[in-house]
């Protein structure tokens, strides 16, 4: 099976063509480039430096938030147009599952977080052993506080190493909790998702039958945009 995964969901930007489980090709770029610029191009280069043609591609596949908003529309917009043409399976994966995905050959709980602004993160906590991770929360918004208090607990109950992993690893990290929990940061290249574990996450829900049609994909976000959080804050004060 060919799957052709992208991830546009924040700063950073990939495209990545995986058979099987083997990582074909992979470009990645972290440069804050627009994205309705770079992400097309990245698909198409990689394509054809693995000499893989799009008719073959047989699972398309993208973080579908939580994430930017306008980033992660990019990028469900993009899958759904390649994957509509010849009418094949999208998958739509967890922004924060495909970053966790850095760390699942490590024997530790990996917290994946995002900077969500507004004091709060997107987050969801995982068990990383032996290449496979193990939810232990969803994906959802909090602030940094509450989850401070959350991995206490956690790491009581799973006594592992635990790493902060994502956008949002180093603000974690340098919060005022986190040094008591030893939390770990991964080196550089491991730190951001990656469109290989869109892929990796893509290949794992087609297996249990969680593919939908390109019409079907969807972005989905946690909160709602700022926009429509200002006009409620607006609207409560009249």
């Amino acid at each position: 099976m060919r799957i052709l995964a992208i991830d546009s969901s924040a700063i950073s930007a990939s495209a990545a063509v995986m058979e099987d489980d083997r990582l074909l090709g992979e470009f990645f770029i972290n440069t804050r480039q627009t994205h309705s610029q770079t992400l097309m191009p990245m698909v198409e280069n990689v394509l054809k430096c693995t000499c893989v043609p799009l008719s073959s591609i047989d699972l398309f596949a993208v973080s579908a938030g939580p994430g930017s908003f306008t980033g992660v529309r990019i990028g469900v917009a993009c899958i759904k147009g390649m994957a509509m043409a010849d009418k094949k399976p999208c998958v739509g994966v967890s922004t924060l599952e495909a970053i966790a995905q850095n760390l699942a050959h490590l024997d530790a709980i990996v917290c994946a977080v995002m900077d969500a602004r507004c004091g709060q993160v997107y987050n969801a906590v995982f068990i990383a052993n032996g290449g496979k991770l193990q939810r232990i929360t969803e994906d959802r918004a909090i602030s940094i506080e509450d989850l401070t208090k959350e991995c206490k607990s956690i790491c009581e109950k799973y006594p592992k190493p635990l790493f902060l992993v994502g956008d949002g690893a180093k603000l974690c990290y340098n919060a005022t909790g986190f040094d008591e929990l030893n939390a770990i940061l991964p080196p550089e290249h491991l730190l951001y998702q990656r469109a290989f574990g869109v892929a990796q996450s893509a290949f794992s829900l087609h297996t249990q039958g969680k593919t939908v049609t390109p019409a079907a994909l969807a972005p989905t976000y946690l909160r709602l945009p700022q926009a429509e959080r200002e006009l409620k804050k607006r609207q409560n004060k009249v």
